[in-house]
Formats: C-alpha cells, structure tokens, sequence
C-alpha cells in the first residue's frame, strides 16, 4: 500500500509540474519536477522512495531509449556517425582519463579506480534533460540530432566504464587490454542482439497479422513488452541491455513505416498510447532524482568529517573542467574536421551535456563494501558530487541556453497580424490531420462535415491574409464586448419570456447555451465566477424540471433558431447605438460581424435541411471537442517548443475558443 501511495504522489506532482509550467514558462519542467520531488522528501510525512538501481534502468531508461531509436531519423544518425561516435565514446573516455585523474589529485581519499568511476557515471548526458531544455529555446535542428545521438550512445560507453571502474575498486586489479576488448564486445553485442531480437519479434507480429489476429490492442501490448524484453535478454547474455534498446527501437522504426501503410489504426493508437507512456516516465525520472537529492545531501552536510564548502567547491570544479573538456572536444573536431562549426554552436553543444538521472543512478549501483568487507571508500561523497553536478548542469543550462540561443523578432504590427493568421492556419491543419487519423466507417459522414467546416474557415484566413486586413488589436475589449452581447441576448429572451412569445423549455435552453458560451469565452478575471455559476446551476437543475434531458421537436428547433436569428437582431441594433465610426479599430466592428455571419448562416440553411440522426448530430459534437482539443494539443506543443511564443500562444488561445464557442451554438441549434 505504502508503495502505490508513493507511485500515487508521483503521479500528482507530475501534473502539478505540467501546470507550473503554464504559469512559468521560463522554469524547466524538470528543474520543476526535481524541486517538487525535493520538497515531497523533506516533508516529515515519512516519505522515503529507495532507488533500486537496476530496476531503475529497465524501468526507466530501457523503454526512453527504445523510443528515442524508434524516433530519431536514421538517415540524421547516419550523416552524423562521426561526431556523434566521438562525443559518445571518444568524448566518454576523455573524461574517464582527465576527469578521473583530477578527481583523484583533488580528493586523495577517493581512490583512482573510484575516481575512475565517478568521472564515468558523469560521461553521460541526458536526452530527456536535454529535450525539455531546448525545446522552449529551439536549438538548431543539427544540433539536437547530435545531442540525441550521443545521448543514445554515451549511456552504454559511460556505464561499460564505470562497470570496469568499480570493479577495479572492488578488487585492486585492472587490465585496460581486456577492458577494451569487453567494451567492444558489450557494445557491438547489445547492438546485434537488440537487432535480432527485434526482428523475431516483428517476424511474431507478422505471423500472427496472417493468421487473422489484426488487434491493435494485441499488437500494442507487445509493442510496450518489447523494450523490457530486450533489456532483460541482453543483460543475461553480458551485453549492454542499453544499446540492445537503442538498436531494438531503431529496427522498429522501419517496421512502423510500413505499418502506416497497412494498419493505420495500430499507428493512431501507437502514437497516442507511447505519448502518455513517456509523458508519466519522464515525469517520473526527474521527481525520483528530486526524491533522492535532500538524502543525498544531507548525509554529507551533517557529517562532521566534511567542510561543507569544500565539498561544493569540489563539486563546482568538477562541473567546471567537465564543461571545458566538452567545449576543447567539440572545438578540436571542428578544427580537424570538415564541417565547421561557429562559436556559438559550440558553446551550445558544451552548455547543453547535462547530466540526469543515469548518473544518479548509476552513483547509487556503488557497492556498500568491498571484496575484502572494507567500506567502499568515499561512497556517500561520490554520490553527493554526481548529484550537486546534475543539479549545475542542469541549473547552467536552463539559465545560459535562453541566453546563448536566438530568440524569434517580430518587426512590426503587421507582421504580427500575418504571422498570427498563418499559424492559426497550421493549428486547424493540425486539426483536420487529427480528425483524418481517427475517421472510421461509423463516424466517416460527421468526420466530412466537421472537416469541411474547417477548411471553410482556412479559406476565409487566406481570403483575409490576400486582402491584408490587420486582425483587432483591442483584444481585451472585444472580449467584453463579446460578454455584453451575450447579456443582450439573456435580456431579450427574458423579455420574449414574459411576454408569452416563447415557452419556459426555449428559455432554460437558450440561458444554458449563453452560459456555456460565456464559460468557453471567459478569461481569467471571469473564468471563477462562470465557473461557481455552473456549478450552482447543476445543483438547481437536480431539484427541478430542468435537470430532466431536454426532447426537442422539429418545431422546437425551428422556434430556438428563430430566437437565435431575433437575438443576433436585437444585438446588432444594441451595438449600432454604441457603434463609433470614427473611432479606430473600434471593438463592436467585430462582435457586430460575427453576428452578421450568424444571420447569415441561419438563413442559408433552413430547418428542413437539418434531416440528420441524433447519432450523426451526437457524433460531430464530439468530433468538434476533438478537433478543438487538437487545436490546443498543437498550441502547446508549439509552445513548448519554443516554436511560438507565449504572446502568439495567447492569441492562437483565444481564437480557438471564439471557435468552440461558435461551434458550440451550432451544436445545439444549428
């Protein structure tokens, strides 16, 4: 029980660190999510999570790096073999030497085989850290291959190393010429065995695809099975279970280019299961490492043998040399090389080595003593300096990659309003290639008229992109403009109401789409009050008539679109009264429009044209949430990406709910 409260928390502070982010854009999420995991430790609430080591790496690290190889472009790992080889191993041993040797000079009480291993479990860098870092500063396209690549690589040479180290520590003895040769061998055997067994794994899926077994379900579970399998099987034939991952998910790869072809299903829900998987166990990475540090740390700050600021000097030199050994590589393979390389490009490449939850894990694999019975010497100091590293080099990198890298300029107003209606456009075509995936031969008709309906307003931007008509500037008072029309509605159905022109059923239902409309228009300032608004409406409806599901005729239809056509009337006149033409960019230009268009949609499309099924009216209400919730999957992940930036972000918001909320009204009442 204890454990799945534990896995529980994790879980939350994940989601809390997602929602963080959305407030502190400028933080990391994993910087995030450590500092949650950190703060959960030093609760007095009893919470202690014990890092296994090995199950840490299966885990965890097996399935991130299968799905790194199945993602990253094999013809991008190919082109840059060479220095991603020498950063992955050259690069790793380099460090080993100099790194080691310093640590020992600095520290005599770590031994040099220990020292050794310390300089070998910092080698390796952390894609995850590193993808969450760039993404909100967009590094060069190169420069990220060559940082997942050497990510992919540098985890198996790094622990190999620290493997050997250890175990010289642990036995006082070491030869480098069989150490080589077990390298060799550990490595290129991880490979061949993570390319066969992914290859009898695919000659299974194959198999059981003729035998008429075409369940994506099936098929799914021995997709998530399959990084676990190769782990399990490499690490008992000797040979990096690491590498066996890597080279399982770049084989899968290119099964998967064909699986788009002949099931595109299995493909839909690949995406959609791997993206919730990764999602939780990056999260969960970094809250473990969190998790862990306020331990780490304290064993070392509350023994009297060590001056505390000695030890992070110790910790800060390190990181330092780390830094400069990484920047002296990358340059010296630039120089001799032949594609050149900037300064600039340079210095990102060193800033963006940061080291995660391998090297913490791999720290804590440390034996507790040696062969002999003897205490590992300076275990809780080894530790303690390859977390305080992480945490540098993570802290350096978040702090100093914003700086280093280009932000995105906008010259002026009306570069603004075309670069605004050109990713509107991108962000609905992300929409209609959401709805395309998950088109099928129940929902195919809904699918069709929600994708037309999309294309329609695509083509209504470019018509206003070729005009070169500037989007409103006032966003804020159209907004309430938005919320006063909508209270002109409420006041004119009142007044329909009391004057016995339309029933208390129309009523309740027109007020209840208002509302909705006002929720899904809300700001921030509003967004509470609707909110409560709603709730309390509920609470009523459960204690009157108006809890029971509306039956509406097709009379009752045509009455509510009636009303809809008198509301969007007697709003149009309310705002020619506040209209000022010689105002600029006056905000009732753009409410009065939007009612225009609802005039005129009413009218093109009269009630006996609405001879659809509920089913096929049901259908496209979801179809719509679905659409725009890939609108806002889009959004973020732009965003995330640093692809956008937050202002752009805003603005792409906003116009995605005037779109649920216009969508919204057509739902109900068509």
């Amino acid at each position: 029980m204890e454990i799945f409260i534990i896995v529980l928390v994790m879980l939350v502070l994940i989601g809390v660190s997602n929602v963080l982010y959305r407030y502190i854009p400028f933080v990391p999420v994993p910087l995030i999510q450590i500092a949650l995991g950190a703060v959960i430790a030093v609760i007095p609430i009893g919470f202690h999570l014990h890092l296994e080591p090995e199950l840490f790496f299966i885990l965890f690290i097996a399935p991130l790096l299968y799905n790194d190889g199945r993602n990253t472009p094999r013809d991008e790992l190919w082109r840059l073999r060479a220095p991603i080889l020498l950063l992955s191993v050259g690069l790793v041993f380099a460090t080993v030497v100099v790194v080691g040797y310093t640590i020992h000079w600095m520290i005599p009480t770590i031994p040099i085989a220990a020292a050794f291993g310390l300089a070998a479990i910092l080698s390796p860098t952390d894609a995850v850290a590193v993808g969450a870092l760039a993404g909100r500063i967009q590094l060069p396209k190169s420069l990220m291959r060559l940082l997942e690549g050497e990510a992919l690589m540098n985890d198996a040479s790094g622990l190999v190393a620290f493997k050997f180290a250890i175990a010289a520590a642990m036995t006082g003895v070491f030869s480098l010429q069989k150490a080589t040769f077990s390298f060799i061998v550990i490595a290129v055997g991880g490979l061949l065995v993570g390319a066969v067994l992914a290859f009898l794994i695919i000659g299974i899926r194959q198999l059981l695809r003729r035998a008429g077994l075409e369940d994506e379900t099936m098929h799914m579970l021995l997709q998530l099975v399959t990084p676990f399998l190769l782990y399990l099987i490499a690490e008992e034939l000797g040979v990096s279970g690491i590498l066996a991952a890597v080279a399982g998910g770049i084989v899968h790869a290119i099964e998967d280019d064909r699986v788009d072809h002949s099931m595109p299903r299995l493909k839909a829900v690949s995406v959609n299961t791997w993206s919730v998987i990764l999602f939780i166990l990056n999260g969960l990475v970094f809250v473990i490492l969190g998790l862990q540090i306020p331990q780490v740390t304290s064993v070392i700050f509350k023994d009297p043998a060590f001056n505390n600021g000695v030890v992070i000097g110790y910790a800060i030199v390190i990181f330092v040399l780390l830094l400069v050994l990484r920047f002296v590589w990358t340059f010296l393979f630039t120089w001799f090389g032949k594609d050149k390389l900037s300064l600039k490009v340079i210095v990102l490449t060193t800033v963006s080595g940061v080291r995660g939850a391998v090297t913490l894990a791999g720290a804590f694999s440390i034996p507790l003593v040696l062969n002999n019975n003897d205490p590992f010497p300076q275990r809780d100091l080894i530790i303690f300096l390859a977390a305080f590293i992480i945490l540098l080099s993570l802290l350096s990198a978040s702090i100093l990659l914003p700086l280093i890298a280009k932000k995105r300029i906008v010259a002026d107003e009306s570069e603004k309003a075309h670069e605004e209606r050109e990713w509107q456009m991108k962000v609905m075509g992300a929409a209609i290639r959401h709805l395309e995936r998950v088109t099928h031969e129940a929902n195919e008709e809904a699918i069709e008229s929600v994708i037309a309906e999309y294309r329609r307003m695509i083509l209504e931007l470019e018509m206003r992109e070729n005009q070169n008509r500037p989007l409103p500037r006032r966003r804020q008072q159209e907004l309430e403009m938005r919320i006063v029309a909508l209270d002109i509605e409420r006041k004119y159905v009142n007044e329909q109401l009391e004057n016995g022109s339309i029933s208390e059923k129309h009523a309740d239902f027109y007020y209840k789409m208002l509302d909705q409309i006002e929720l899904i228009l809300a700001n921030r300032l509003h967004l509470w009050r609707m909110v409560l608004k709603g709730l309390l409406s509920k609470v009523k409806a459960n204690f009157t008539s108006a809890g029971r599901k509306l039956a509406f005729s097709e009379a009752d239809i045509a009455t509510l679109r009636g009303l809809r056509l008198q509301c969007s009337e007697a709003v149009l006149e309310e705002m020619d009264a506040r209209c000022q033409p010689d105002t600029k960019d006056d905000p009732t230009e753009c409410v009065t429009a939007y009612y225009h268009q609802i005039i005129k949609r009413m009218k093109a499309m009269p009630v006996h044209t609405k001879n659809k099924t509920q089913d096929f009216n049901e259908a496209r209400k979801e179809l719509h949430w679905i659409a725009i919730q890939a609108e806002r999957d889009e959004v973020q992940t732009l965003y995330e990406k640093g692809t956008i930036d937050r202002e752009l972000a805003s603005n792409l918001r906003r116009h995605i709910r005037d779109r649920e909320a216009a969508m919204y009204e057509e739902d109900e009442i068509g």
